[in-house]
């Protein structure tokens, strides 16, 4: 006589667990309905539905209960929410990573080594910087000179050999004479720094009242 194998059968919820006694020979896949969509495990395996219950078997004897478990299988799966996860940050790191913080071998930080390097190329362009301000100034000197008729000193000769009867020595001219006639003052940026100067000023008071 075949002796039965006791199996503690666990449902899915709400459904109670079943407690059976069946034969060695009993296919696993009988124990779930045929509507059902799900597999069988034990505590730690999934069981192939093909394999009968007398392939499962306790060291304590036929009449201690198989633990098994009826799962429901979930459809879909994951539905690639990993990689929207890692697009995700992807996107929201793009651009707006900051390493100043961060330290190199040596121990100092990267904020400071790019204000270093920062301060070493204001050092090296300097002199460029200060050429470029002064042939500036100068153009500027030259233009409001030729405006009033002045002839720089180190152009005389050159004014004095073409015949330019215009031109005046800086000595030569009259103050008093260039004083008294009116000049049209077209400097826009200064006119236009100078009038929103003026604006912040008036509502800056207006606000105090």
């Amino acid at each position: 006589m075949t002796q039965h194998q006791a199996v503690l059968l666990r449902l899915p919820s709400p459904l109670t667990p079943q407690q059976l006694n069946l034969p060695p020979s009993t296919p696993l896949s009988s124990l779930i309905p045929e509507s059902w969509d799900a597999y069988i495990r034990t505590a730690s395996r999934i069981l192939d539905p093909q394999a009968t219950v007398g392939d499962l078997h306790d060291d304590r004897g036929s009449y201690h209960p198989i633990s098994l478990e009826v799962c429901a299988r979930i459809r879909g799966g994951k539905g690639g929410f990993g990689t929207q996860l890692r697009a995700a940050g992807g996107r929201m790191s793009a651009g707006k990573t900051n390493t100043d913080s961060c330290r190199d071998l040596s121990g100092r930080r990267i904020s400071t080594l790019k204000e270093a390097q920062r301060q070493a190329e204001l050092l090296e362009s300097a002199p460029a910087i200060k050429a470029a301000a002064a042939a500036a100034e100068k153009a500027k000197l030259e233009a409001l000179e030729r405006k009033l008729g002045i002839v720089p000193p180190s152009r005389t000769g050159e004014s004095s050999s073409s015949g330019d009867s215009n031109g005046k020595r800086m000595a030569e001219v009259d103050l008093e004479e260039l004083a008294k006639k009116k000049h049209k003052f077209d400097d826009h940026a200064f006119l236009e720094e100078s009038r929103e100067i003026n604006e912040n000023v008036r509502s800056a008071v207006s606000m105090g009242e």
